[in-house]
């Protein structure tokens, strides 16, 4: 299954892909996470993209297509991928159609995770990550079992950058502004799949994985 995820910042792409990673057995293919790295890492892409991320605006569609074609290369992605964060505008969107013809291969659906810029806030400035391990909580869903530590190591988890409120209200209205215009041409495709993103965790994913089984190729 090739699966791209559609959906504001905390609208659950990262939650909904571990469990159709794991459904699927595919790889899971998030270009935030990709950059992330590469800004912790210190390598040139990082040094590119750094001042980017911390201003919550999105990283040019030129150096996003080129680490999706690299990404595509290896071998994992053969049997397909769930695309998280990717594309983000209509010319991401051309590229990868592009990128996936070079290699004989389409997308087999789209999955539009509709939230509201208020539920956006509430999610997001409750996140906290652990600046060691990389696990993600919720003080709100997903609680650590020491109030602001990691279960797995201690160590005391923070709050990103990019998830302080005026940050998240900047992303989620750059996002509509600019990343919208996909609905209406996934929809044109006809492999666009509409979810509503405010329900329990478990009820999307079995939603979802039930809807992917019907058009799964």
């Amino acid at each position: 299954m090739r699966i791209v995820l559609l959906g504001a910042p905390g609208a659950g792409k990262g939650t909904l892909a571990k469990d159709l990673i794991d459904y699927f057995k595919i790889p899971h293919i998030s270009t935030g996470d990709m950059f992330r790295e590469a800004v912790a890492a210190g390598t040139e892409l990082g040094r590119k993209v750094k001042n980017i991320l911390e201003s919550g605006l999105l990283v040019p569609d030129d150096i996003v297509i080129q680490v999706v074609e690299e990404r595509l290369k290896k071998g994992d992605c053969q049997k397909g991928f769930v695309f998280d964060g990717y594309p983000r505008t209509v010319p991401q969107a051309i590229a990868l159609d592009e990128i996936l013809s070079k290699m004989s291969a389409k997308l087999d659906a789209v999955i539009y995770l509709e939230i509201s810029e208020q539920a956006v806030v509430k999610r997001l400035t409750s996140r906290r990550v652990c600046p060691r391990c990389g696990r993600i909580y919720n003080m709100i869903s997903m609680r650590p079992k020491n109030d602001e530590q990691c279960d797995d190591d201690g160590t005391k988890l923070i709050i990103r950058d990019d998830d302080k409120e005026e940050v998240v209200r900047k992303r989620y209205r750059l996002y509509v502004e600019m990343t919208q215009p996909l609905v209406n041409y996934y929809q044109d495709k006809n492999i666009l799949i509409r979810v509503n993103s405010e329900i329990d965790h478990q009820d999307l994913a079995d939603r979802v994985i039930q809807t992917l089984e019907k058009v799964r190729p």
